[in-house]
This record gives structure tokens, C-alpha cells and sequence, in this order.
């Protein structure tokens, strides 16, 4: 039974191997179709995806030559445009040239209508006015011709006004070849250069009086036909000997201007040497004010002073004696100046008064001779004079310092050589002294002082 049991058991064994290796069999058989399966779909996507990247590198080449071409073509356009936009600046250029040009004709032009006489421009607006009311007939013919006057009768209008607007055209007709001539004429008579510098607002002062004076033509730049105007200026010498006619009337007035600027010159010098003079009069004048007063004070000094002298002589404290005395040496001191001012060869038996009325009238002559003198000298003169004295009155200082040293050192002298007196008794007690009554007292010496101070005054 274990035997069978065993047998069994490796029996069953062995067919559970054997069913296990046929399932594992077959599922290496399955695993292996599911792998060529999926090597098939592998080979496939690939050749796909190399057809995808041929595909791509074909496309990516037809791009790179569609991208060539636009760029070639383009940069063909940008050079058109570039040539285009060159030649567009370059008719731009040559218009504005071309305006700037015209600008300058119609300037030309404008000057030279402003230039012509007045009767020639009545005669152009007569000739204008003939020439509207022609066109205005030609019109309103065209305007009311009918199908039916378009016969003979049209034909006979139709000559009479072709004969009036030739006869127009050729009163309108200036020669081309004369009117640029004369603009020639004017861009370089414009462009030179001018006489002076001062001649030229008189000169262009002139042309406008002129152009503002005469009546402008009205007028377009050019006629409804395109043609041009007639000009009153057919040669070149014409606006030279207008030119010429400007310069020397421009001459004569600056010669002119230039006299009155010679005249304004003179006056102005005359007028300020009459000036300078008459304030030196004023400040000489003011000067010998002030001297006169200062002298008129002194006098008045003096007078009062001699009125107190007379005063106290009358009331008899002079004597005799004295007045003598004052008489002679008053004599003597007046005799002293005659001598300085006359001189000694013409002395003679003359008394005080006499002698005196001789230098005041000496005085008068030298006052009368010393407004004819120069300014400049008298001031030289007073300057010396001026030093003169501040020398002698330093002098006298000097003087009058010494002798006060000389009476102190002898009053020292004197205090010196003095006994010394020993002082007895009780000491005195400092106290405020009285007040001193000082009472004036007139000396000779006094007197002396002022007829020296007089003296100085008067005679030096």
C-alpha cells in the first residue's frame, strides 16, 4: 500500500510537472509571438519614422530655398526702394531749387514793377482790363454758340476775336531773352557790394519811399494762357542809370549828413569850452566873495575897535603925549608901505592921507591888472605866499617858545637862588579860594600885538 501510495504520488508529481512545463511551454510560445508582434510594430514605426524625417528634410530644404528666394527678393525691393527714395529726394532737391529760384524772379519781378512809371503801369491795367473783357467775350461766345451760328456768322465772330487776342499777345509778349538779361542785371547790381556802409539805409531808405509811392500792378504770376507779363524794363542800362541816379542823390546826402555832424561837433566843443570858462568865472567870482567878506568882517572889527579908541580918547584917558606918539609912529609905519610900493625916487613932502589915497589907487590898478592874469599863476602866487607866511608865523612860534624857556629857566634860577624860608606856626588848612576878578588890562604891549597882526594882514 505505501508502495502504490508512493507511486501515486511520484505519478502525480510528475504529471503536475509535466502539466506546469506544458503551460510554462506555452506561455514562452505566447511571450515569443507577443515579441515578434512587437518587433514587427517596432520595424514599422521606425520605417514610418524614417519616412517622417525624410519627408521633414525635404520640406526643411524646399523652406530653406522658399526662404532664399524671399530674402533675394526682398533685398531686391529694399534696393528699388532705396533708388527710389534717392531719385524722390533728388526731384525733391531740384523743386525746391527750382521754388527758391522762382521765389527770386518773383521777387525780381515785384522790383522791377515797382520801379516802372506810373503811367506805363496805368497803361498795362488799361491793356489788362482790354484783355479781361476779351476773354470775357470769347466765353460768353462759346457759352451762347449754338449748332445752328456755328456757320459763317460763327466763323466771322470766331476771326474777330482770334484777331483781338493776337493783337493782345503781342502787346503782352516780352522778349525772353531781354528779360533774363535784366535778371542778371539784378541779382548782381543786388549782390554788390555798396559804397559805404552808412550809404546803404539812405539808399534803401530811397527805393522804398520810391516803391512805396508807386502804385503796384495787380497781377498774377502768370495769365490763364501761361503767358508772361510784359516789363517796363527792356535793357540792362535802364536799371543802371536808375541805380546811378540813387547812388549819387545817397551821395549827396551823406556829404550832407556828414557837414551837419562837422557843424554839431563844433558847437558841441564851443559850447563845452563856454562852460568850463564860465564855471572858472563863477568859482574866481564866489573866491573873491568870500575874500571880500572875510575883509568886510575885519574892517568892521576895526571900525569898532577905532570907534572904542575915539570913545575912550573923548572921555580924555589919552593924553597928548601919546596920541603924538601913535601919530608918528602911524606915520612912520605908512611911510614904511609907501616906500615898499612906490619905491624911494618918488618920495616926497606928502603926508599920511596923501600916501595912503596913493596906495589905494596903486591897490586898484594891481586889483584891475589881476583879472587879466591867468588863473593858474595867481594860485602859484597865493600858494607861495601861503607858505611864506606859515613859515614866518612857525618861526614866531619858535621865537615865542624860546623866550617862554628862557623866562622859565630864569625863573628857576630865581626860585633856586632864593632863601628857604622855614615855615613858623600852625599849618595852614587846604581851602577853596576865592574867585579871582581878573580885570583887562589894555598895554602898549597889547596894542603892539594888534597893529603887528594888522600889519601882517594887510601887508603881506
Amino acid at each position: 500500500m505505501e508502495q502504490k501510495r508512493s507511486m501515486f504520488l511520484l505519478q502525480y508529481a510528475l504529471e503536475m510537472k509535466r502539466s506546469e512545463i506544458q503551460r510554462l511551454e506555452m506561455l514562452a510560445i505566447r511571450e515569443e509571438a507577443r515579441l515578434q508582434r512587437a518587433e514587427k510594430f517596432l520595424e514599422k514605426d521606425a520605417s514610418l519614422f524614417d519616412e517622417f524625417l525624410r519627408e521633414n528634410d525635404r520640406s526643411s530644404v524646399q523652406a530653406m530655398r522658399l526662404a532664399e528666394k524671399e530674402t533675394k527678393a526682398k533685398m531686391e525691393k529694399i534696393v528699388e526702394i532705396r533708388h527710389l527714395t534717392a531719385q524722390i529726394m533728388n526731384i525733391k532737391s531740384e523743386i525746391s531749387k527750382i521754388e527758391d529760384t522762382l521765389q527770386h524772379y518773383k521777387i525780381y519781378k515785384d522790383f522791377l514793377y515797382k520801379l516802372s512809371p506810373k503811367e506805363w503801369l496805368e497803361e498795362q491795367e488799361k491793356k489788362s482790363l482790354a484783355l479781361r473783357k476779351v476773354k470775357e467775350s470769347v466765353e460768353t461766345a462759346k457759352d451762347s454758340s449754338t449748332p445752328t451760328l456755328l456757320g459763317d456768322r460763327g466763323s466771322g465772330t470766331k476771326s474777330k476775336t482770334a484777331l483781338l487776342w493776337k493783337e493782345v499777345q503781342n502787346l503782352k509778349k516780352p522778349s525772353k531773352l531781354m528779360q533774363g538779361r535784366l535778371g542778371q542785371v539784378l541779382s548782381s547790381t543786388l549782390s554788390l557790394p555798396q559804397v559805404g556802409y552808412q550809404s546803404q539805409p539812405s539808399l534803401h531808405s530811397e527805393m522804398d519811399t520810391r516803391l512805396s509811392n508807386s502804385p503796384v500792378l495787380p497781377q498774377d504770376n502768370t495769365d490763364s494762357d501761361g503767358e508772361e507779363q510784359a516789363l517796363y524794363f527792356t535793357e540792362p542800362q535802364q536799371l543802371l542809370d536808375e541805380f546811378m541816379k540813387l547812388e549819387e542823390q545817397n551821395l549827396s546826402l551823406i556829404q550832407n549828413t556828414q557837414e551837419m555832424e562837422e557843424t554839431l561837433d563844433d558847437l558841441n566843443t564851443t559850447l563845452k569850452n563856454t562852460q568850463i570858462r564860465m564855471d572858472r568865472e563863477i568859482n574866481q567870482m564866489n573866491q573873491w566873495i568870500t575874500t571880500m567878506l572875510l575883509s568886510i568882517e575885519k574892517e568892521e572889527e576895526l571900525s569898532a575897535e577905532l570907534q572904542l579908541k575915539a570913545r575912550v580918547f573923548h572921555f580924555g584917558e589919552y593924553k597928548g603925549d601919546q596920541q603924538d606918539k601913535l601919530l608918528e609912529s602911524l606915520n612912520h609905519k605908512v611911510l614904511d608901505v609907501y616906500r615898499n610900493c612906490v619905491g624911494k625916487q618918488q618920495e616926497a613932502n606928502l603926508g599920511t592921507v596923501q600916501m595912503l589915497t596913493v596906495v589905494e589907487h596903486l591897490l586898484d590898478e594891481l586889483l584891475e591888472n589881476l583879472e587879466h592874469v591867468p588863473p593858474a599863476r595867481i594860485e602859484q602866487a597865493e600858494k607861495a605866499k601861503e607858505r611864506e607866511r606859515r613859515i614866518r608865523i612857525r618861526e614866531e612860534k619858535v621865537r615865542e617858545q624860546k623866550q617862554l624857556q628862557e623866562e622859565r629857566l630864569q625863573r628857576a634860577r630865581a626860585r633856586a637862588q632864593a632863601e628857604i624860608k622855614k615855615k613858623r606856626g600852625r599849618r595852614l588848612v587846604c581851602r577853596s579860594q576865592p574867585p579871582i576878578i581878573r580885570v583887562k588890562d589894555e598895554s602898549d604891549h597889547t596894542l603892539m600885538d594888534k597893529d603887528r597882526e594888522e600889519m601882517l594882514f594887510f601887508f603881506t
